[in-house]
């Protein structure tokens, strides 16, 4: 009886503490949220939200804020590696799990896990010393109006591609290896190719697995700072093509925090980039949710 007893008090103390640390989990979001709009509250006041998110002149100095410029880098180099990443991700995770011998995975397995824990700098090294000068060697001179160095959206769009890929590709292999292999086998069984069994019952069936990944790419994507940093150009305009320079958002906050004393609200602005930065991604993720929700109750 006083096992019984215990093994109860054990499980409700358990069940209370998790309470606490998922609640603390909750308010660790909510309090950088708040954090971050304290700190930038000054420059609020200062400026009108439309007139910060619209404008495109940024000098501190003369009290001229426009984040429009980053906003726009940051969408774009987002944009592009999404668009690099994820079908190169999706045709590797297929043919690993459904075509590849075990022993392409057993090497390939290994090498994704290097990539996915080499250091961001060495990666902006590696486009510094060889996606930059592609570009401004082959790339440029054959699509650009002008000369260009090749700091450009589409050197840092590759460099962040291949950032976010062996994350993309883990996900997606995951999410295959759930599928039971009953439905794959059925779907042998009835006559369908293997390419047909993987569109139509595989891909069918982790569809909101997928979309699920891909968000997590972009949020992961969005708050890149160093290997950007090495390969955007860091010019504070709006880029019109891919090979115009940029400055995305977390660029500007690395570049720029260790002088936020020189003006008074150097670092409200910066707080204020931030918390554009926090914002996106959290209507990235609650954008999601209602999707793979809709999606769960539709399937």
């Amino acid at each position: 009886m006083q096992t019984l007893r215990f093994r109860l008090l054990k499980d409700r103390l358990t069940g209370r503490l998790m309470l606490v640390f998922t609640m603390l989990s909750l308010l660790l979001v909510v309090g950088m949220c708040v954090g971050l709009y304290i700190k930038s509250a000054p420059i609020l006041h200062e400026h009108s939200l439309g007139e910060l998110l619209s404008a495109s002149s940024w000098k501190p100095l003369k009290n001229q804020f426009g984040f429009f410029p980053f906003i726009m880098g940051t969408l774009w180099v987002t944009g592009i590696a999404v668009l690099i990443a994820l079908p190169v991700s999706l045709l590797m995770a297929i043919y690993l799990m459904e075509y590849a011998h075990s022993r392409v995975r057993r090497y390939v397995y290994p090498l994704l896990d290097i990539l996915a824990g080499i250091p961001s700098v060495i990666y902006g090294v590696w486009g510094t010393l060889v996606i930059v000068p592609f570009i401004a060697t082959h790339i440029a001179p054959r699509f650009a109006h002008g000369p260009s160095s090749g700091y450009t959206v589409l050197a840092s769009g590759v460099v962040l591609s291949v950032m976010i890929l062996p994350l993309l590709v883990s996900l997606f292999i995951e999410l295959f290896a759930n599928v039971s292999d009953e439905l794959r086998e059925s779907s042998m069984a009835l006559g369908a190719t293997p390419w047909q069994t993987t569109k139509f019952v595989v891909l069918r069936k982790t569809i909101a697995g997928i979309v699920a990944s891909v968000v997590l790419a972009i949020s992961r994507a969005l708050g890149e700072t160093v290997a950007v940093l090495m390969v955007c150009g860091n010019l504070p305009q709006a880029p019109r093509s891919l090979l115009d320079a940029c400055y995305p958002i977390p660029a500007l906050i690395a570049n720029n925090y260790g002088e936020m004393l020189s003006q008074p609200l150097y670092e409200a602005a910066l707080m204020f980039a931030a918390f554009i930065l926090f914002f996106v991604v959290l209507v990235f993720n609650l954008g999601s949710r209602m999707m793979l929700r809709r999606m769960s109750k539709t399937a």
